[in-house]
């Protein structure tokens, strides 16, 4: 059952939904991004090596796997607006409480708060746009979420331009308190779906307790569970690998320069906003397996354009072909999870299947890492473009995206 306005234009609740999912996704990327800008600096401000430096994007991650499976349960159970609201006053306060970190243990102990809350606030807030928008639209706007994070990396960028150099690498985090102001808003214009709250009008004795294992529930949904995780997580590790190392490998391999890499990155992060909304409308037209057909196979050839590259221009370019491709599909498996699940383990779906990913996939760096100290750039890619090659088919065998056909169906 969809739940949403018939009417072209937007109504209040729709309007807030995507405004504050957008701006949660903005703020939590920025957080993300905060920790790449200031990297360097806490490395030399607290004498840790690169080992004990590396170990915080993982723990991290772990957090956002942890979190994500107790707000995906907890939204499911007791409502999404609620609960989104307490994701993000989750990771604003422990992003600020970096500003006061003295070793790396609290820097991991943060950092492993800020991915709880991180990590609960993704599937939240896509179930919220799905549960508020017309099946034909999902895409779209999940998309437009996810653009939102874009823009949060360019406010990181610029925030730690100005900030690391004058105040140091501490006062950026404290500005992760923005986002408190964020939840009031929430609280007080958002309200929970009709078709949630539809769900919770059963009674009692038909209400089954969301638990993870409603995920396998059968062999063939444990498969889709299975698939849609593997696919997760080549998006996560195509988007890390890539943008951790396209700098390093346009400096180290091909010999540039990259001086201008504030432009570099704006120009990905065009191209990957292009991409969403671009993956966005195709899935709402087209339906799924057309979607990530498309941009999986274009993604698996893509991604060798950085080896043409021979100056600055070409590198620019080629930063943002990719960008448009290998990231264009992330808002689409929200948009996907939240069709293939049933509402009472709608959030639960979306927050375990994306932080599988997260976590598996951002491991992505230490193979690459590895693939450049022993092999050619031409091998680096060919990596990618296999992972590619795989999420194309195990989508092919996922038997509910056969059926879904175009997403705007009557």
């Amino acid at each position: 059952m969809e739940t949403t306005t018939q009417n072209h234009a937007l109504s209040n609740n729709q309007k807030w939904t995507i405004a504050s999912t957008s701006a949660g996704f903005a703020l939590e990327n920025m957080d993300v991004m905060f920790l790449s800008f200031a990297l360097s600096s806490i490395i030399a401000d607290l004498h840790i090596s690169g080992a004990q430096a590396g170990l915080i994007s993982s723990i991290t991650n772990l957090g956002m796997l942890a979190g994500g499976i107790l707000f995906g349960i907890l939204a499911d159970r007791f409502g999404r607006v609620r609960v989104f609201s307490h994701t993000i006053f989750i990771f604003a306060f422990a992003t600020a409480a970096m500003g006061f970190a003295s070793n790396i243990y609290w820097i991991y102990f943060f950092r492993f708060l800020a991915g709880i809350g991180a990590g609960g606030e993704y599937g939240v807030g896509i179930t919220l746009i799905a549960e508020s928008f017309n099946r034909n639209k999902i895409g779209k706007m999940t998309s437009i979420a996810a653009i939102g994070g874009q823009m949060g990396a360019i406010l990181a960028a610029v925030a730690a331009a100005f900030i690391i150099p004058t105040l140091g690498w501490k006062a950026l985090f404290v500005l992760g308190l923005v986002p408190v102001a964020l939840t009031y808003f929430i609280r007080r214009h958002l309200r929970e779906s009709d078709e949630f709250l539809a769900a919770k009008q059963e009674p009692k004795d038909q209400q089954n307790p969301v638990q993870i294992r409603a995920l396998f529930k059968t062999p063939r949904l444990a498969y889709q569970t299975v698939a849609l995780m593997v696919m997760v997580i080549v998006q996560i590790a195509g988007y890390f690998g890539l943008m951790n190392w396209l700098p390093a490998i346009m400096q180290q391999k091909l010999g540039l320069t990259v001086s201008g890499s504030s432009v570099w990155m704006i120009a990905t992060i065009v191209g990957m906003s292009v991409g969403m909304m671009t993956f966005g409308s195709i899935l709402d037209y087209f339906g799924p397996r057309r979607a990530f057909g498309i941009f999986l196979l274009a993604s698996a050839l893509a991604v060798f354009s950085i080896t043409l590259a021979f100056n600055q221009v070409t590198l620019i370019l080629a930063g943002a072909i990719i960008g448009f491709f290998s990231n264009g599909m992330f808002g689409g498996y929200g948009a996907v999870i939240s069709r293939l699940y049933p509402t009472e383990i709608r959030s639960t779906a979306n927050n375990v299947i994306v932080n599988v990913g997260r976590a598996v996939g951002g491991f992505s760096s230490v193979v690459i890492g590895f693939l450049m100290d022993h092999y050619t750039l031409t091998v680096v890619m060919g990596f990618l473009s296999v992972l590619y090659i795989i999420s194309f088919t195990v989508m092919l065998t996922i038997p509910s995206l056969r059926k879904m056909g175009q997403v705007n169906e009557n």
